[in-house]
């Protein structure tokens, strides 16, 4: 715990960087010894500037490390540094790795030997949304733990499948624990943070969610995961980033395919070109990663007592969403007995109507 503080001094400091703080402790051997080193032995210190020396000797002195450890537990937030134990070895192994990693939650419920990265665009059509709760409620009863990023679009859905689906999720954040971005997700971080999972951020509570901080976000997402599912993204985006990110950690890349006269696909076919792995359904991303499960419970399938016009009905919804246009010209049902079909298979929750005014199955059947 003593040494606690040192670390936990050295994160205070605004824009400081985890690599600098990485280098001084592996050449003085001690945390200790790094914050209170002089600036005579800072200089002997290789792959750090004189810039950086001179900007945390003048930070250093307005910092006192019992403070910042009083603080944060102060807010009760739990912490882990790039020493201790539980340090999640696959994050420990990126170039860059965060020196601490604040926590809310637990990351304790999380399986992390099973993680998987998703990222995607935060305007993200509702089928890439779709497709992507579909494939991740899949791996319902499993002990897979869904990492990303707890933006709006594809990060939002990622997490909100991962809790549908029973599933333990890490939420990644480009800002100190006293911001909440998107303020749309406030919901959605009291969920995870109540036993089903936890939020990380390597920042300082009070750090604002500025823009450089979000690609370097991104390191994170990716580097505590063993692979990273693309679902839409434009050329250049978040989402690229991540997938660079990915494959420098040699972890493995995946893509949902998408419509081609999508824009925010264009990414995503540049990825699939060079070799990364189409997914359509989670046994994709299983035979990827190399994973088997045992189930804690069978997904959950749903025994219905269809009439004729019911099947007729579902059975075209097997294949993909469908207006009410659509519907009528592939079954041949009548304008009448179609809604009335329709609504039936709705109040029974067999199906389900989602933006652009199309049905789409709700449950196995």
């Amino acid at each position: 715990m003593d040494k606690d503080k040192f670390w936990l001094a050295f994160a205070s400091i605004e824009e400081l960087g985890s690599c600098f703080v990485e280098r001084i402790y592996k050449h003085f051997g001690c945390i200790e010894n790094a914050w209170t080193v002089s600036s005579a032995e800072l200089v002997k210190v290789e792959g750090i500037t004189k810039k950086q020396i001179s900007y945390f000797l003048e930070k250093r002195k307005n910092v006192c490390p019992d403070e910042c450890i009083e603080y944060i537990l102060k807010k009760g937030i739990k912490y882990i540094t790039l020493e201790d134990e539980k340090y999640p070895k696959m994050l420990k192994e990126i170039y860059n790795a965060p020196s601490v990693l604040f926590i809310m939650g637990s990351l304790d419920v999380c399986n992390l030997e099973k993680t998987l990265a998703v990222v995607g665009s935060r305007r993200a059509s509702s089928g890439a949304k779709d497709v992507l709760n579909k494939v991740l409620l899949e791996f319902e009863g499993t002990d897979l733990c869904i990492v990303s990023g707890l933006a709006a679009g594809i990060d939002t859905v990622a997490h909100k499948s991962a809790l549908e689906a029973g599933l333990k999720t890490i939420g990644v954040i480009a800002s100190g624990f006293d911001h909440c971005y998107p303020a749309s997700n406030k919901q959605l971080y009291k969920e995870i943070i109540n036993g089903n999972g936890a939020i990380v951020s390597e920042y300082w509570p009070t750090f604002e969610p500025l823009s450089f901080r979000f690609p370097l976000r991104n390191r994170i997402v990716s580097g505590l995961s063993y692979g990273t599912l693309i679902a839409e993204a434009a050329l250049k985006s978040g989402a690229m980033i991540t997938a660079n990110l990915t494959l420098e950690q040699n972890r493995e890349l995946m893509c949902i395919p998408g419509s081609i006269t999508n824009p925010n696909t264009e990414g995503v076919y540049k990825l699939l070109k060079e070799g990364a792995t189409l997914i359509t359904k989670a046994e994709d991303i299983t035979n990827a990663l190399g994973w088997t499960f045992n189930r804690v419970k069978q997904v959950k399938t749903v025994d219905f007592d269809l009439d004729l016009l019911e099947k007729r009905v579902v059975n075209e919804l097997t294949i993909e969403p469908k207006t009410f246009d659509d519907i009528i010209s592939s079954t041949k049902i009548n304008l009448d007995d179609l809604m009335s079909v329709l609504t039936m298979l709705e109040l029974k929750g067999i199906i389900k109507q989602i933006k652009g005014e199309k049905y789409v199955l709700n449950v196995k059947v």
